[in-house]
């Protein structure tokens, strides 16, 4: 079964993020579980969690159709002892704040070297970061996200994401989002059934779909290996819907959030329905 669902507000509780996915048709969703902007956060009192936890129990999310999102200022491969300890500190309430709803993963950009350290020594620092904070919490799952590769973004290859789960000792307790946009952006080519079939073969070869924990639907308004990432709406810009009509018959999507960051979420119902539409392979004439 497809899990279908968009990056909902949270704004006044992550309460209302079941609320506002169920009003879009959603049975999945993403979140953030603090303002995304800021190191710090108000705790989760009790009233809230439960709310929470009632307001999914009531429209039919459980932990696996939800994808939290971390704070986008966390780098778990930083360069500099003080700006990496901050990071860690933050991850790991995130993961505990995931704990408290009763969520099972928690979606993360992996990380930057700031030109300060070579890729091999980030991605190894990164790995660490995961296995600190693994350590320290139970039953959520890290999920790696794929990166467009902007800026000095690690993340944006697959075997940037295959050495982290690599240097993860908990090997059950890491897992990869894959971001269509972020792909294409990368370099890695998506406008045909035939590119994505050598794509997610060369994924599958490298990291392996035994990892994938979720999925981010984008399309993309930069171009093919600009690395540049700038999300669009599933029809248009440069992407196209070739990849979107071979991921939704394809069982090995299923059971995992496939979550819209797309640009307009006044269409985000619209973009639902196109989705589901396309979960059904048409037979030849």
């Amino acid at each position: 079964m497809k899990f279908i669902g968009a990056h909902v507000s949270a704004q006044g509780g992550v309460q209302n993020a079941p609320l506002n996915a169920a009003a879009i048709g959603a049975n999945a969703f993403a979140l953030f579980t603090k303002n995304q902007r800021q190191w710090r956060a108000k705790p989760l009192d009790e009233e809230t969690i439960a709310a929470f936890r009632r307001n999914c129990e009531e429209h039919g999310f459980t932990a696996s159709q939800i994808l939290p999102h971390d704070s986008y200022l966390i780098n778990l491969g930083h360069p500099d002892a003080e700006g990496l300890q901050k990071s860690r500190d933050a991850f790991l309430d995130e993961m505990q704040r995931c704990e408290q709803l009763g969520l099972v993963y928690l979606n993360f950009h992996p990380g930057s070297h700031l030109n300060q350290i070579d890729e091999e020594r980030c991605l190894a620092r990164i790995a660490e970061s995961i296995n600190l904070t693994l350590d320290q919490t139970r039953g959520v799952t890290a999920v790696i996200e794929s990166t467009a590769g902007q800026g000095t973004n690690l993340g944006w290859r697959f075997e940037h994401l295959a050495a982290i789960i690599d240097g993860v000792e908990d090997k059950s307790r890491v897992g990869v989002c894959l971001d269509t946009c972020h792909m294409f952006a990368a370099g890695y080519e998506l406008r045909t059934h035939e590119a994505c079939e050598a794509t997610f073969r060369e994924f599958d070869e490298i990291v392996g779909f035994r990892y994938l924990r979720g999925m981010h639907l984008n399309g993309s308004k930069s171009a093919f290996g600009s690395r540049v990432d700038r999300h669009h709406s599933l029809d248009e810009g440069e992407l196209g819907m070739a990849v979107f009509e071979y991921i939704m018959p394809d069982p090995r999507f299923d059971g995992i959030p496939l979550v819209l960051e797309t640009i307009d979420p006044s269409i985000w119902k619209d973009e639902i329905a196109l989705l589901r539409s396309l979960t059904t392979v048409a037979e030849p004439a």
